[in-house]
């Protein structure tokens, strides 16, 4: 099955992805792995809360920590580019039959909730309080020195659903994998912001969040993290990498946080600005398009992800698998 053709004049204008919220158990382990040994940035934090951003990021945060009985993925944001998509979007969503909330969020100004037809929980703002610049207060970069969140990875249960639906408020494939003995997408990667991806859809039990990644300045910031984790506790958190994905270019770590969820550290994708761009198929067998360099992902890769707060999940059709890991 084909991608769809980009719609260049959506009903609404997203800029980029912007921030998730995290459940998790143990708020103080998560700080030692999001801020001690990442390098995120505490921008507030409160009982049972914690606000974090990147080096490069001037909103406010782009994680939420919330302490909880157990993990999960509370929702997923995205910043819109002026007042009156925010109204917009509330209407296409609710013309689809979806539900639509407007709700107070910290630090955020007017701000719309809804769900994708998955299930997958969203929500919308233009505004976020602006912090001042860090990225040339040097003293300050430790870990991986994150500089900003770059994708969401979802598993879906209907990659070719989740595509199409995300195509229609202005999101373009830019590379996709497809089954050559169904014709089906088995997964797909697609983008507002000019990288690679804003989001991506893997297929699998879904929905689930497979992972949140964060742009760093180069491969070697990776390896300086890999030499940090497995000295100071976290060698059973590191999962697949580093090595060079076949889509995309970019260069990866996969690590995961103390509650389980993925965290991708990236670099070095390629630029997708212009309207005209033709997506890139992969085919799902070529050993390629998972890690260029040929080492297939282990089997927690593509069974494993974070369940969001109110979905239903649901499994794949689609039985069809990649080369995996012994």
């Amino acid at each position: 099955m084909p991608v769809p053709a980009p719609i260049l004049y959506p009903p609404f204008n997203i800029v980029r992805l912007s921030h998730v919220e995290y459940r998790v158990t143990d708020l103080a382990a998560s700080r030692a792995f999001y801020v001690d040994t990442l390098g995120l940035q505490v921008t507030d934090e409160a009982d049972g809360v914690l606000y974090l951003r990147a080096m490069e990021e001037r909103g406010h945060h782009c994680i939420v920590l919330v302490e909880a009985e157990a993990p999960s993925v509370a929702v997923l944001g995205f910043k819109l580019f002026d007042e009156p998509d925010l109204d917009k979007a509330a209407d296409w969503f609710a013309a689809q039959g979806l539900p639509v909330a407007w709700v107070e969020r910290p630090y955020q100004a007017r701000t719309l909730r809804t769900r994708d037809p998955s299930g997958i929980p969203l929500e919308f703002y233009v505004t976020m309080d602006r912090l001042p610049p860090i990225h040339q207060t040097f003293k300050l970069y430790n870990g991986v020195k994150p500089l900003r969140i770059d994708h969401f990875n979802m598993f879906s249960a209907d990659v070719d659903a989740s595509i199409a639906f995300y195509n229609a408020i202005g999101f373009r494939v830019t590379e996709y994998t497809e089954d050559a003995e169904s014709g089906r997408v088995w997964a797909g990667w697609m983008h507002r912001k000019g990288g690679v991806h804003d989001v991506a859809f893997t297929n699998g039990r879904g929905p689930r969040l497979h992972h949140t990644a964060f742009w760093v300045p180069t491969p070697l910031n990776i390896i300086d993290l890999l030499d940090l984790m497995s000295t100071t506790g976290y060698l059973a958190n590191i999962e697949r990498g580093p090595g060079r994905h076949g889509i995309s270019n970019a260069f990866f770590l996969y690590v995961r946080d103390p509650d389980g969820h993925r965290i991708e550290i990236y670099c070095s994708d390629y630029q997708t600005v212009d309207p005209d761009l033709e997506p890139i198929r992969w085919d799902l067998k070529d050993p390629q398009r998972q890690t260029l360099w040929g080492a297939p992902a282990p089997r927690s890769w593509f069974e494993e992800g974070s369940v969001f707060d109110g979905a239903t999940m649901v499994d794949s059709a689609l039985k069809a698998q990649p080369i995996i890991a012994p």
